[in-house]
């Protein structure tokens, strides 16, 4: 069985708003810093991608609040898939925030593709991104997306 990835984190004076929770944009920026140490712990490193001249693009977000998030509080922060298309080009995949006590106070669900630096158009990603996807845990709610490569005629 998979293991879903996990961090913990802390939301520091950077992360706060005006009305003293963690602010929206906050909450963004941890889930790509997730999201980048999923793909560096797994051989994907900034460096790879560079070498390999792919990265990651996110076409949306969807931000949910549940609970505020104080000031230096300790929070746990999910990455797990909630789909990809057939050729890896699209994924979906969502973080989740939880204080603690596994209380639920933010859900972050992305949308996004592989982008070809140089070219700057979506590609189908080598095998190395596709088996490193693969060890992301599946929701049970998994779908199978369109694949982001226009077919030319």
């Amino acid at each position: 069985m998979i293991q879903i990835y996990e961090k913990v984190l802390y939301a520091g004076w950077a992360d706060m708003d005006f009305n003293g929770h963690m602010a929206n944009r906050a909450f963004l920026d941890k889930s790509g810093d997730v999201r980048m140490m999923f793909f560096s712990e797994n051989g994907l490193s900034g460096r790879n991608m560079a070498k390999m001249r792919i990265g990651p693009v996110i076409k949306s977000d969807k931000l949910e609040y549940f609970l505020e998030i104080g000031l230096m509080e300790e929070i746990k922060c999910t990455l797990i898939l909630v789909g990809t298309s057939k050729d890896g080009s699209r994924f979906k995949i969502c973080n989740e925030f939880k204080k603690m006590n596994g209380s639920l106070a933010a859900r972050v669900t992305s949308v996004g593709g592989w982008l070809d630096l140089k070219s700057r158009k979506l590609i189908a990603p080598p095998d190395l991104v596709l088996k490193m996807m693969d060890k992301l845990h599946k929701t049970e709610d998994f779908e199978q997306l369109p694949s982001s490569i226009r077919k030319t005629p």
